[in-house]
């Protein structure tokens, strides 16, 4: 249900588009590209010519081909003075923009003043034949040139012609008639693609102790520290507080890496030797290659490593043959999971190393179908414009749909799928506008993001929603459009799917040696840092504003919206005490006579019979949980602007959110203080909406927002109704009691079922702008 106060231009649509799932027809496309709107597409692909003749002077050819249909016109790119060429390019014609019966294909020589025609070949789009995956590609035919008379010329051209769907494999790397006005050397950029994220790795850098070092100044006891660095990461230890040649710390430091290792540990132990001055040692490199991988918390061998020192003789460096040895511990560990996300918003909670990964329990099948309402983004001779298209994460998996040119309803019709390993998962969607096409700013805008939480999807169940694009600028918030999804998640085993809901949200690692919230903050933004630097170097690269405002790379930051919208979610959580609270001075106060006296009968009852207390609880939630079932969420969560604070928020208070940090608004001293308040304010920030989130938590046991985990406790609680109604309360409470007190051997250092369940249920923070 629909919450009051909730702008109907920012809420959830239920739509019906026409997608081929429940479709009874004989197309393949219906059983699987079922998510999306069928398109058709007329492909011609441009393989290679033999043969041409020459048309220049010196009787070379420069060609290049140019396939037209009605308005529409495709060119390959052209080759200098060459008659055998090979282009191996394919153009798509959507067929519902289609206005004219015949498809022309001409061989055109490059010319300084006018191209000339060296020939062509026509095609009736009445004769095309039809392709429907998963039917082989056609195979390309070889076809003799004609002039513009229809007589046979000198030279043939191998093509494909043929009509399909966005299902075809060909779609992907096509050229498209709405793409009309760029250029083929644009083209890699508005093409739809799958990329990946690098295989991330904590690496663990356990320092020792250091032996035989050679310090500068003997005439004191040296300061020594240890310097670890891998590419841009630099962590040092304190500094030795065993003041002598063989300094000792056993301090570890993390890093995180990504697969494959570029970049060595480089390893320098330095001697403060002055305030701001420090004089090093002796260093050593460390390939990450031959770095042992530890999959569990038993710990490994240790080893020595020499350390280079070099000194300038005669002007030239030279290494002292003597060397100074450091004791290391170094491991990639395989066990945690590197985050690259905020924690809240996690699609992938699976360890590093693959040998610990479960099985899947499902998949989740995707439809990007379309957007409309967009705002223009920019402005193209004149007038406004979006090049609008859409970004999804979930997991390692990235995918980017095509660029739809100048439009502000595009049609993307794509489908994707992804394994699930946990339904305690999200995913998100990033529309935006491309600004690498002509016309173009060189910056990709944000248009707005959605997130759809697994665990509140129901298995085998479509849904179709418009879910609106809210963006924040200075000025407010501002909605940009709507894009149009269709979500299907399919559990492949229902059993290891609720199993799930007993297990550690995380790895076991992060339980037995867990790292601090300050460490997992900084490796959390180096791992980001790391996923943007690769993605950005990927053809056409997914560029680093795209990744950070998918990862949420200013989740942390200071905003006083976001700590009210936290503080009123801990005051919505509170509301029900308080109003028990309520309600039970009213019993007190007798002002409702009749119910005060129900009221001291139940307690009677309750006192003589005691063992009837637990069972009576538990019942009364499990009817509680079958009576929610009636109003149980039927949509996925989307951005709440009411529970966010964004649609009353003040002036300031957005001039304070979209500050730089550190700020510009104040001088020098004011400066300082502003950004330690912002840094303790982010803070508290997080904690608050740590807290809200456990409340909500327990709200929803009951809320079939998550359907899996409410039949989970519902029965939970009717079992154990019926299980404490057969045994005696002082049996229970002596068990009880008992398991409570139980000695340290007999408890296990992994959270218990009772907990990974809680920890596993959905919040509203997946619904906060």
């Amino acid at each position: 249900m629909q919450k009051p106060g909730q702008n109907i231009d920012f809420a959830l649509k239920e739509t019906s588009p026409k997608i081929g799932a429940g479709a009874v027809t004989g197309d393949k496309l219906s059983c699987t590209y079922d998510l999306v709107e069928q398109m058709h597409y007329l492909y011609v692909q441009v393989v290679k010519a033999k043969e041409l003749p020459g048309k220049d002077v010196t009787g070379s050819c420069d060609p290049y081909v140019e396939v037209r249909l009605g308005n529409y016109k495709g060119m390959t790119k052209h080759f200098e003075k060459k008659s055998n060429p090979e282009w191996r390019q394919v153009f798509a014609f959507s067929k519902e923009r289609i206005q004219a019966s015949i498809l022309e294909v001409v061989v055109k020589d490059k010319d300084v003043m006018l191209d000339d025609l060296i020939g062509r070949i026509m095609f009736d789009l009445n004769e095309i034949p039809k392709r429907v995956p998963p039917d082989s590609p056609l195979a390309p035919q070889w076809y003799r040139l004609e002039d513009r008379h229809g007589r046979k010329v000198k030279g043939e051209l191998m093509l494909a012609v043929w009509m399909g769907t966005q299902a075809d494999e060909a779609f992907g790397d096509a050229w498209h008639s709405d793409a009309a006005t760029v250029g083929p050397e644009g083209v890699a950029n508005i093409r739809s693609k799958v990329y990946l994220s690098p295989k991330l790795w904590y690496v663990r850098v356990n320092v020792i102790e250091a032996q035989d070092l050679i310090p500068y100044d003997k005439t004191k006891f040296p300061e020594v520290y240890v310097k670890a660095m891998i590419g841009n990461q630099t962590l040092r230890t304190r500094i030795s507080q065993t003041k002598t040649l063989n300094p000792m710390w056993n301090e570890d430091l993390m890093f995180v890496v990504a697969e494959p290792f570029e970049e060595p540990l480089i390893l320098a132990v330095e001697d403060r030797v002055a305030p701001n001055k420090d004089e090093t040692l002796g260093r050593c490199a460390i390939p990450l290659q031959h770095v042992q991988r530890r999959l569990d918390h038993r710990p490994l061998n240790s080893r020595w490593f020499n350390l280079e020192k070099h000194i300038m003789v005669d002007g030239e460096k030279k290494e002292i043959k003597f060397a100074s040895r450091i004791h290391l511990r170094i491991f990639l560990e395989g066990g945690y999971h590197v985050l690259d996300e905020s924690t809240h918003y996690s699609s992938d909670l699976r360890p590093t190393a693959k040998q610990l990964w479960k099985p899947s329990i499902g998949l989740l099948e995707v439809g990007i179908i379309s957007a409309h309402g967009l705002m223009p983004m920019k402005a193209k001779d004149g007038k406004g414009t979006t090049d609008a298209y859409c970004v999804a994460k979930y997991g390692q998996k990235w995918i980017r749909t095509r660029t739809i040119v100048d439009s502000f309803t595009p049609k993307w019709n794509e489908q994707y799928t992804w394994e699930v390993f946990d339904t305690c998962t999200v995913i998100t969607f990033g529309a935006f506008d491309n600004g690498h096409v002509p016309g173009g700013s060189g910056k990709d805008m944000r248009i707005g993001k959605v997130r759809i939480r697994l665990s509140t999807l129901e298995a085998d169940r479509i849904y179709t929603h418009s879910y609106p694009l809210l963006v924040f600028h200075p000025s407010g918030i501002k909605k940009t459009g709507e894009i149009q999804l269709a979500v299907r998640f399919t559990c492949l085993s229902v059993i290891n799917m609720l199993h799930m809901y007993s297990q550690p949200l995380l790895p076991k690692m992060h339980y037995i040696h867990p790292l601090s919230v300050l460490q997992l903050d900084s490796l959390r933004h180096q791992a980001m840092n790391i996923v943007s630097a690769r993605l950005n170097r990927a053809e056409p690269p997914l560029r680093k504003e795209i990744v950070e405002y998918m990862l949420d790379v200013d989740s942390h930051m200071w905003s006083m919206r976001r700590s009210k919208a936290n503080f009123f979610r801990i005051m919505n959580v509170l509301s029900g005490l308080i109003a028990v609270g309520k309600w039970f001075e009213q019993i007190c106060n007798w002002r409702n006579p009749i119910t005060t006296i129900l009221i001291h009968v139940l307690f009677i009852i309750l006192v003589l019979y005691p063992e009837l207390i637990l069972p009576t609880v538990f019942l009364y939630l499990f009817l509680i949980g079958i009576w929610n079932f009636r109003w149980r969420p039927r949509h996925p969560p989307h951005m709440d602007t009411r529970l966010s604070h964004a649609d009353a928020v003040h002036p300031d208070e957005l001039d304070e959110e979209f500050d730089t940090f550190p700020t510009s608004r104040s001088p020098e001293i004011v400066r300082m203080r502003y950004d330690r308040l912002r840094s303790i304010g982010g803070r508290v920030q997080t904690v608050v909406g740590d807290l809200a989130t456990q409340g909500e938590r327990f709200l929803s046991l009951l809320s079939w927002r998550d359907p899996r985990a409410t039949t989970l406790f519902v029965f939970f609680c009717l079992i154990a109704a019926i299980v404490l109604y057969v045994t005696p309360f002082q049996v229970v409470a002596l068990l009880s009691g008992i398991y409570v007190l139980r000695h340290p051997r007999f408890r296990y250092r992994l959270p218990s079922v009772p907990l990974n369940l809680f920890r596993r249920l959905p919040a509203r923070s997946d619904s906060l702008l």
